[in-house]
């Protein structure tokens, strides 16, 4: 053993897990079964000092740095051969100070950690939709989900961050100290240091009136140009979202619309749930659904409710980008895509942004394209490998056949996975792109903390 190995044992360890050793295929393995890759060691950190070891540990032994919160990237950024990986899945505490209306969240902790301390006392950090989704790798490259609209995005409510730097040292972050870096986590999509802990705000949640209708094809059009038109118009407490997707078997949906694909628009009222029927109406009156679903449910529940279309283990590949408008031709390109999904499991998801997101300015965040209107995603997802290709090229096809309509050449940060180097000139924008490179080599200058395989 040398010297540096030696020293990094010291601290962690049995915590120190080697290839080879008992453990070490469970701890590496991570949520897209799609990147079968292997650290040359993984370090499990249980706080900012011991990040510090391993990154020290890293440097001596050149080698290039990863980082996993909850493994749940689509890209599978938080594994590369033969790199070190800095395991946070450790380090899920979270604290709220309620006088302050802010939860402080280690490094490692998934959406639902967040959920259970926060909801109890009636209060959430608007977050995605999956709750096993990492909170880091989420609130890094944006964050978009259901209170996007209403409250902006989970990179917009990080009001500080205690952050491990590749040399080593410990800094903590806001917008009064170290405000370039302080900028560029949010939404800037990591690799400028190692977060250990977020600082958050709060807002407040209640119950949420959710409903959902569900089309068949043949009159998806129609469905899809009155979701334009009610989208672009509804207020800040109703955010509504659509999917195009095969019918699972379920009780609520007809039985003949089982295994075809179908549409559907859901539609959240996040204001006193009496009124949520009267918001709600207009859509699924425009174009009448096979079947209507509405439920009353909890904050926390509403972020759990996809959990189970999401799980680990499976394959993942996810392209997305961003839509003009919902006119006649797009629509077509929607429904196209949807008629050749390859696996009941894939799914097309699109919803209207700004609101609050777009209320931000432009400057004071990393992320991209705060006045996008829609964002579509094509999340192709199987189980056997030899459907790699065809399962990829649907997703990448899927994105490509709406060029015409794309709002810029952008894409959604935590959706970037396999593309060249410049196409992150195009996500950012070029200006943007340059400040964050300037943060970057201002903050880890010799490149450590690289997470493209």
């Amino acid at each position: 053993m040398n010297d540096s190995l030696a020293r990094l044992r010291s601290r962690l360890g049995d915590r120190v897990v080697l290839p080879g050793a008992p453990g070490y295929d469970e701890v590496r393995r991570i949520w897209n079964a799609m990147h079968d890759r292997r650290p040359g060691l993984i370090a499990r950190c249980l706080s900012a000092k011991d990040v510090a070891a391993a990154l020290d540990y890293a440097t001596s032994v050149d080698k290039k740095v990863t980082v996993r919160g909850g493994g749940h990237n689509v890209a599978g950024a938080a594994l590369a051969d033969d790199a070190i990986l800095i395991d946070l899945s450790l380090m899920r505490e979270v604290t709220v100070d309620l006088d302050a209306g802010l939860a402080h969240a280690q490094g490692g902790c998934l959406l639902r950690d967040v959920d259970v301390a926060t909801t109890a006392h009636g209060l959430a950090c608007p977050a995605g939709v999956v709750s096993h989704t990492g909170l880091g790798g989420l609130a890094l490259g944006g964050g978009y989900g259901w209170l996007a609209r209403k409250w902006g995005l989970t990179c917009d409510h990080i009001e500080a961050a205690e952050v491990v730097l590749a040399d080593g040292s410990i800094v903590e972050t806001d917008a009064e100290t170290h405000p370039d870096l302080f900028w560029a986590l949010r939404g800037g999509g990591g690799g400028f240091g190692v977060v250990t802990r977020f600082t958050l705000r709060l807002r407040p949640v209640g119950p949420v009136h959710l409903r959902t209708g569900v089309y068949s094809l043949d009159n998806a059009r129609e469905a899809l140009a009155a979701y334009r038109d009610f989208a672009e118009k509804q207020p800040a407490d109703l955010h509504t979202v659509g999917a195009l997707k095969q019918v699972s078997a379920q009780d609520w949906i007809p039985a003949p619309m089982h295994g075809k694909p179908a549409l559907f628009l859901t539609a959240g009222w996040f204001g006193a749930p009496a009124d949520g029927s009267v918001a709600t109406k207009p859509l699924f009156d425009a174009t009448t659904p096979a079947v209507v679903r509405t439920q009353l449910m909890s904050y926390a529940e509403l972020q759990s409710l996809a959990d189970h279309s999401e799980p680990h283990g499976n394959r993942y590949y996810t392209k997305s980008c961003y839509v003009i408008d919902l006119t006649d031709q797009p629509i077509e390109e929607f429904l196209g895509a949807a008629r050749d999904i390859r696996s009941s499991r894939s799914c097309i998801d699109f919803e209207y942004l700004r609101g609050a997101i777009d209320d931000v300015p432009d400057e004071d965040s990393a992320f991209p394209g705060r006045a996008a209107p829609y964002i579509y995603t094509a999340s192709a997802q199987w189980t056997d490998i030899r459907r790699d290709p065809e399962n990829v090229e649907w997703s990448r096809r899927s994105v490509e056949r709406l060029g015409p309509w794309w709002y810029g050449g952008g894409a959604y940060v935590n959706y970037v996975q396999d593309e060249p180097e410049a196409k992150f000139v195009d996500v950012f924008g070029e200006s943007r792109y340059r400040r964050l490179a300037a943060v970057k080599q201002r903050y880890d200058p010799h490149n450590v903390l690289r997470h493209r395989p």
